[in-house]
């Protein structure tokens, strides 16, 4: 059975780190992965303490690039379904500019985004 939200955005934002995971839902494993624990991007980035949203835009600029190499930007033709507002509510309101951040960098990177926060409303259009 293949389902047609195949490809979903998960993040996982704590204090220090920023991880973000494209799934595969057809079997549950991570097809492209980015994130400021990685030695190379940590090198780059002045986290400190606590990660903000520049270092959020930089995660997903790479998970961008690392998406495009494996043919996977487009979600093979579904796009990469994300619901923001689910991910503001899981991870604080606090963290919604690093939500948003990953969001834009995938987004200005090529990556076909389908937002999946209002599936009633169809007012809001998908990221092409």
């Amino acid at each position: 059975m293949t389902l047609m939200k195949r490809y979903v955005l998960r993040l996982f934002i704590s204090i220090k780190y920023i991880t973000a995971n494209v799934v595969d839902r057809n079997n549950g494993r991570i097809v492209a992965t980015s994130s400021t624990v990685e030695h190379s991007m940590k090198q780059s980035l002045e986290c400190g303490r606590t990660c903000n949203a520049k270092a959020a835009a930089i995660v997903g600029e790479v998970l961008a690039m690392r998406l495009k190499v494996e043919g996977l930007d487009q979600g093979q033709g579904n796009g990469i379904h994300v619901n923001v507002n689910k991910e503001v509510e899981k991870k604080g309101f606090k963290n919604r500019t690093k939500v948003w951040a990953i969001v834009n960098g995938l987004k200005n990177n090529g990556v076909k985004l389908v937002l999946d926060d209002n599936e009633n409303d169809s007012s809001r259009p998908s990221f092409h």
